[in-house]
């Protein structure tokens, strides 16, 4: 299948036009994967009310970890309850006291205390196979200085960074050489002389580049919106003027303005009689807002990283704009150029994926490259999509504004904008990150299955409606993905989050399983 047309995505907290070509590739083998396929115990084993002590027995009793360390070096990094009573733990793996990059391993138990699952990917690392012994020879600050000397061979003169330089050592496995390097990893994330966000693994013992890969890749007064609806919105009275600043959901949402210049937050945006005019702003306010009530009414979730994380939204950024991005600390919306795009903040389906991208960076953190970062923009279409329950298109309020009923992407048939629909289409090349936002379709058209059922390729699915799917769909996103997950491990997350929610024999976990298989998975 060949995709010749100009195709409109959203990516990795960005809109971008790009042109792609797919490559045909053999059908997904049912090839068992460490800890990728649920264990689930006939008699159920069980934790004493989820006592480390015996996660980690029964971690030890799993044939692949028998005469290794890795139990040893797994420690909990999360727990939660959701609210079926599921308990989810995330552990991570760490060697000589250094974290291995992607390492990580969610357990489940059902509301009897037993092991329902376990999932994860954990690379194939030994002690002995890390380089001098896990210790660095160049420092964190080396680290930073080379990413942002590469940076600035491809875009110029950095400006000023959007989040403090960090590098943390990092124990990395690379698929494709299958070496193991001692990394820094470090990000370098600017907005001049261009938007750039890119992550850096560096060779902590001679300071090379092992890898890397772009983040966002070039990709109660009124107002009247961008379509000149009136909105409702929660500012703030200061003096004798209103702020734009929402002070009752979690750590507040502010809106700012660019000024059609490009540095950010920009100004906090105000007006003398709580009647807003500026349509771009009132849209990205009141947009920031409804996503997080429905991730707070929906799924008890206090803002993106479940803290009440403060939103911060910057509208008219630069001239003509064509893109919206999230950047790892707020959201940015360009103006569009009047003919691709209008008002990018006019869409709340764009909104809501672009503040999912936080949720996804807050919970399973998928690498933004090949697989894993296609599963980042599925589920950050699934949500954006389902927080506007409108119909299953994206991007179609501000797309094209002057071609009626044109969109971004369709869940419900992704082929209609150059995606595909089954796993044996899937791009394998290696632009767009790997295809990120061009496979997203696969997992988008599963969703749509599952949610309103269908027929495709020859799988009947009975659908559950939005409600369910999107249950399962979030659940999977923040207790069983793990930031290296394919979508062998999203299907096998998938079904496992609908057997815990609803039961092993239950209507939503059948028709999760015929959903992935109607997509070829």
């Amino acid at each position: 299948m060949k995709f010749a047309k100009v195709m409109p995505t959203i990516l990795g907290g960005a809109l971008l036009l790009a042109s792609v070509s797919s490559a045909g590739a053999a059908p997904l083998s049912d090839q068992s994967i460490p800890l990728q396929v649920p264990y689930v115990s006939e008699e159920g084993i069980p934790l004493n009310n989820g006592s480390d002590e015996a996660i980690f027995n029964f971690l030890g009793q799993q044939e692949q970890f028998l005469n290794s360390d890795v139990t040893s070096q797994l420690k909990i990094i999360k727990r939660s309850t959701d609210t079926s009573g599921i308990r989810h733990f995330r552990l991570k793996q760490y060697i000589k006291g250094i974290p291995v990059y992607g390492a990580e391993q969610t357990i489940h138990l059902d509301k009897t205390g037993a092991v329902s699952s376990a999932l994860g990917d954990l690379p194939p690392v030994e002690e002995q196979s890390i380089p001098n012994d896990g210790v660095a020879e160049i420092s964190a600050e080396d680290a930073i200085r080379i990413a942002s000397e590469e940076a600035t061979s491809r875009i110029g003169e950095l400006g000023e960074a959007q989040k403090d330089p960090q590098a943390e050592l990092n124990i990395y496995h690379h698929e494709e050489d299958g070496q193991t390097y001692l990394v820094y990893i470090t990000e370098v994330n600017v907005l001049e002389p261009a938007p750039l966000r890119t992550k850096y693994f560096i060779n902590a013992v001679d300071g090379s580049i092992v890898s890397q890969f772009d983040l966002i890749n070039f990709a109660t007064g009124t107002g009247t919106g961008v379509l000149g609806d009136t909105k409702t919105l929660t500012t703030t009275q200061s003096g004798s003027t209103y702020q734009l600043k929402d002070t009752t959901r979690g750590k507040g949402i502010q809106t700012y303005t660019a000024n059609n210049r490009s540095s950010l937050p920009g100004t906090l945006l105000t007006d003398s009689d709580n009647i807003w005019t500026d349509r771009a702003a009132v849209d990205a306010h009141a947009y920031a807002a409804a996503t997080y009530d429905f991730y707070k009414n929906k799924f008890n979730r206090n803002g993106l990283d479940g803290n009440g994380l403060q939103i911060r939204s910057t509208v008219h950024y630069g001239s003509n704009y064509n893109n919206a991005f999230w950047n790892g600390v707020q959201i940015v919306f360009g103006d569009g150029d009047g003919t691709t795009f209008t008002s990018l903040s006019g869409d709340l389906d764009v909104v809501g994926h672009e503040l999912t991208h936080g949720v996804i960076e807050y919970t399973a953190n998928l690498e933004y490259r090949n697989e894993p970062g296609a599963l980042n923009e599925a589920f950050a279409d699934i949500m954006g999509n389902t927080i506007e329950s409108k119909n299953w298109l994206l991007g179609d309020a501000i797309y094209t504004p002057n071609i009626p009923g044109d969109a971004l992407r369709s869940l419900s048939n992704p082929t209609l904008y150059g995606q595909p629909d089954k796993y044996s289409d899937r791009y394998i090349g290696s632009q767009d990150n790997g295809g990120v936002h061009i496979n997203s379709g696969i997992i988008n058209k599963a969703y749509y299955l599952a949610a309103q059922g269908g027929t495709h390729n020859g799988v009947t699915v009975t659908g559950i409606g939005r409600d369910k799917a999107v249950n399962i769909f979030y659940s999977t996103l923040v207790n069983y993905l793990t930031p290296t997950s394919k979508f062998a491990a999203a299907k096998t997350a998938t079904i496992q989050a609908a057997k815990d929610l609803y039961g092993a024999n239950s209507a939503e976990a059948t028709a999760i399983t015929k959903a992935y298989q109607a997509v070829g998975l």
